[in-house]
């Protein structure tokens, strides 16, 4: 422990260069061991010196400092002394991710990322955001927001780890802040999977408040078309059941294809599935003539977790509303085995 202690004052921005990174590598080989992490945490100071580092001049410097925050954020035991009030940790990351000069914008994501998925961690930096996650809904949606080559994909994983809060989902799903809006253009997103299924992530938990099924489907958001489109494929249909069709999965093209991933696919056919829980949704998602979409996919779907998802999905959306009688399926009292099947569906911290 006394050693760790010396190696600690070496993580300073105004030590000499050459003593300094030799410091820095000792302390991320620490990183890459549980034993490491645990002396690592365990000592005052470490966490501040190495998020001051991130802003040191010598990039290999700052570099190392992030790498070492990465792994040590990555190990849920040791998140609540990370995020003890004198590391200042997640203020520096959400400071970093700020700054559209700041040339490490990515690895701080990615610590956030990290300790927004346990409950503690989210609720640390939904609190540090100080009611202004639209800021860094902006900031996100914005693509050349970083100036130095940044592209923020991590950024959706911190979004969809706070969405697992009840207040965060309040606070994307208030029709006055337009939140959901700017992010659904998400669930088709070719660059990166990441950011793509983090925001479907987002987008499924939304759909557990049944409360707000109707605005996720109205034309504020326009929520269906979003999921149905990585779902739908380059099969032609007939006139009139493409016209029930919403308008922008009316003659796709031979050229398109369907979501390839198939936890994303999964995930798309849970949001579908949520919203289904109510009467409105079900009966707009008919009248949407989605069943024609899903009919197709399973035609072409060949996992077995995804068929399985899907074919309790059609088989919801075939039954006529007086076979389920019930408005809110999730008000019916029903066995225990079968909630425990719908409560493992349910954002969880």
């Amino acid at each position: 422990m006394t050693e760790i202690k010396e190696l600690s004052q070496f993580l300073a921005l105004d030590v000499r260069l050459d003593v300094k990174a030799l410091a820095l590598q000792q302390t991320l080989g620490l990183t890459g061991t549980t034993d490491g992490r645990h002396l690592l945490i365990n000592t005052p100071c470490i966490v501040k010196n190495l998020c001051q580092l991130l802003n040191d001049g010598q990039n290999s410097v700052a570099k190392d400092a992030s790498l070492a925050l990465i792994n040590l954020s990555a190990d849920e035991d040791v998140i609540p002394a990370l995020l003890a009030e004198a590391t200042n940790i997640v203020e520096h990351m959400l400071k970093i991710i700020s700054n559209p000069e700041h040339n490490l914008a990515d690895p701080a994501c990615m610590v956030l990322s990290n300790l927004t998925r346990t409950k503690l961690g989210s609720e640390k930096v939904f609190q540090s955001m100080e009611g202004n996650l639209d800021k860094y809904i902006d900031i996100f949606c914005q693509e050349k927001y970083n100036k130095k080559g940044a592209r923020l994909h991590y950024l959706a994983s911190v979004l969809s780890n706070l969405s697992q809060l009840p207040a965060a989902r309040s606070y994307i799903l208030d029709p006055s802040r337009s939140c959901l809006q700017r992010l659904v253009s998400f669930t088709d997103y070719k660059d990166s999977i990441c950011r793509r299924g983090a925001i479907l992530g987002l987008i499924k938990n939304c759909c557990f408040e049944t409360d707000h099924h109707e605005f996720l489907l109205s034309e504020a958001v326009d929520l269906l078309p979003k999921l149905l489109i990585p779902l739908a494929g380059p099969e032609e249909f007939d006139e009139e059941d493409n016209d029930k069709l919403p308008i922008d999965l009316q003659y796709l093209g031979e050229e398109k294809t369907r979501e390839p991933d198939p936890d994303i696919r999964k995930m798309l056919l849970e949001a579908l599935t949520q919203l289904c829980a109510t009467k409105f949704g079900r009966e707009y998602l008919r009248s949407k003539n989605t069943y024609v979409i899903l009919r197709e996919l399973h035609k072409w779907e060949k996992n077995e977790n995804v068929l399985v998802v899907l074919e309790h999905l059609v088989n919801i959306l075939i039954r006529f509303e007086h076979e389920i009688g019930h408005d809110n399926l999730k008000e019916i009292e029903v066995p225990d085995e079968i909630t425990e099947k719908f409560n493992a569906l349910e954002p969880a911290l």
